[in-house]
């Protein structure tokens, strides 16, 4: 019951989304606005997970909540291929060379591509060390958000924060797996 829960609750975004754009001065800015930020939510989300699995018992919907990262990603590649670039696969190649945040992005995509695509239990047995790209994943997207708004405000300090913390609590947890192994040597 309440993995249906989650599954729902992270729909949210998708119906504010459908309701909002209606509404939207600007539609295409909206749905990048809304894909971008809760692809990146999401991707927190599941990234905060592991660290929080001793206060909290969620380990089981990480995956699930990474999926929705990607799923969002997908939606805001989505805005940019079909609404901006009108299905034109040579301004997409253009953009994607001469704009840094778009090319930051397109990597961080592909990325989770293959996050998603290695989720499987079988797939993930075999890739996991290769799991830890979704690091380098969150800054390419931390960046990539920040380069769009082109200014560091509020919200970019915010995920700039989690961002530091996250990638603070894995450092930790490497060094302190490498002593552990020295030690048990």
């Amino acid at each position: 019951m309440q993995k249906i829960a989650v599954f729902v609750g992270s729909l949210l975004p998708l119906a504010y989304l459908l309701y909002g754009v209606q509404e939207a001065n600007d539609p295409i800015k909206h749905i990048y606005t809304l894909t971008g930020l809760s692809a990146m939510g999401f991707l927190f989300l599941s990234l905060a997970i592991t660290p929080l699995r001793r206060a909290l018992n969620l380990l089981r919907y990480r995956r699930m909540l990474g999926l929705f990262a990607l799923f969002y990603a997908t939606l805001h590649f989505g805005n940019f291929f079909l609404l901006d670039a009108q299905l034109d696969v040579g301004f997409v190649l253009k953009e994607t060379l001469d704009k840094p945040f778009i090319y930051l992005g397109m990597s961080a995509f592909v990325i989770l591509i293959f996050m998603g695509i290695t989720s499987t239990k079988r797939l993930f047995a075999k890739h996991h060390a290769k799991h830890k790209l979704v690091y380098i994943a969150l800054i390419l997207i931390l960046i990539h958000e920040t380069m769009a708004q082109k200014v560091l405000g509020n919200r970019e300090m915010f995920f700039i924060f989690l961002t530091v913390l996250l990638l603070g609590w894995r450092g930790v947890v490497t060094v302190s797996q490498g002593i552990n192994k020295r030690l048990n040597k």
